[in-house]
């Protein structure tokens, strides 16, 4: 019998050896991932809002031009307004061979004869070589020390080309649309995490006592959710003095988006937690003389991580979206600060619309920006749920 019994132990050691390294030993946020992982769309979208945020982060480094500047090629005497965009060539074929020598093609302006109608067409024998790592306007990177090194741009000092045309000013939209993603997305995400410490500590707080303290709490909950959303960020915004400087336009509308924002969240804390309070873990913790504190934050709100972290992405668009229409309605954030909303507010008017179109892509990032934070919410919230399949 003993011989019989000897080849099975090893067997068994093996086993238990390979499932150390198997999925039942996965950590909750191992297999949040390998779900995660399966959403191809969600898997894409975050993708998209990494190179989102990452352009906010080097926007002067991106930007081939300062979006305060009137740009003006030398020789002309003014800038050009409502300048169409231009795209860049990577290829150039002059000479009957290819080489990959990037350029944009220079629009000369006429006149229709029939509809007597400013119109640009393209200059052939023009043409405004492109580089990469030209010298630029001088900044300073991530705050730390001055630069003017810029990802592309003319190759030639004071060439100026429009890749998504030029506004009103004269001033080089595609620079403008990227500064105005570090003022939206920033927005979105530090008034997200506001609402997130107002939601988890009046939820926790209110879910763990009960009482007169869950009493009190639900009765601003339901307060704020009865109030109109939109008239109250009009009537707090409108209340904002207009010689603030950016900054404080940027903190105070920041506020104003959170103080509406938490109470969502609130709710499903106060809801979690008033169903963990006879828990075993809670009891054995509480019995074992730890503080309030430390129970609510320690032992329960960390079983909540993967809610709060798909609710906090699902959060970011609203935030985005009523951070432009604050400003696209001239109450949220005021030029010469640069926001997606406030470069929005420039095609209010009809002349706008049918002269410059393209003063609409601020709202396509708007756009391309939700769609891809409500996506990426989605498969969060489904890798999160331990009931998916």
């Amino acid at each position: 019998m003993s011989e019989s019994n000897t080849p099975t132990a090893p067997a068994v050691q093996v086993n238990m050896a390979n499932l150390r390294g198997g999925i039942e030993y996965a950590s909750q946020w191992t297999l949040m991932w390998l779900r995660f992982k399966k959403h191809k769309v969600a898997l894409v979208s975050m993708y998209i809002v990494l190179a989102l945020y990452l352009m906010a982060v080097f926007a002067e480094f991106l930007a081939p031009f300062d979006p305060e500047v009137a740009l003006r090629n030398e020789g002309d005497y003014k800038a050009k307004a409502y300048h169409p965009p231009q795209g860049i060539h990577l290829f150039d074929t002059t000479g009957g061979g290819i080489s990959f020598s990037p350029y944009v093609e220079v629009l000369k302006e006429k006149v229709d004869p029939e509809s007597l109608k400013k119109i640009y067409v393209a200059d052939a024998e023009k043409k405004i070589p492109v580089s990469f790592f030209v010298h630029g306007f001088e900044y300073k990177f991530l705050g730390l020390f001055k630069t003017d090194i810029h990802f592309f741009g003319p190759k030639k000092h004071g060439e100026v080309f429009y890749l998504f045309g030029s506004d009103r000013n004269g001033r080089d939209m595609f620079s403008r649309v990227i500064y105005g993603g570090r003022f939206t997305l920033s927005l979105g995400l530090i008034g997200v995490l506001l609402s997130v410490v107002f939601g988890i500590f009046l939820g926790g707080i209110s879910g763990y006592y009960g009482g007169r303290i869950d009493w009190v709490v639900q009765r601003l909950v339901e307060f704020i959710i009865s109030l109109p959303t939109i008239p109250i960020w009009l009537a707090m915004a409108a209340a904002l003095p207009k010689e603030w400087p950016p900054q404080y336009q940027y903190m105070a509308v920041t506020v104003i988006i959170s103080l509406i924002g938490w109470t969502q969240l609130a709710r499903v804390v106060r809801g979690r937690l008033l169903s963990m309070r006879g828990d075993v873990f809670v009891v054995a913790a509480q019995l074992d003389g730890c503080s309030e504190g430390r129970v609510i934050f320690r032992h329960m709100l960390p079983s909540l991580a993967s809610h709060i972290i798909a609710a906090v992405t699902l959060s970011i668009p609203l935030m985005v979206v009523a951070e432009t229409s604050l400003s696209f309605l001239g109450l949220g954030l005021q030029p010469p600060a640069i926001s997606w909303g406030v470069l929005l507010k420039e095609a209010q008017n009809i002349r706008s619309i049918a002269v410059a179109p393209w003063l609409f892509i601020p709202g396509g990032a708007v756009v391309i920006a939700v769609l891809a934070l409500n996506f990426m919410g989605d498969g969060l919230r489904d890798a999160a749920d331990p009931y998916s399949h």
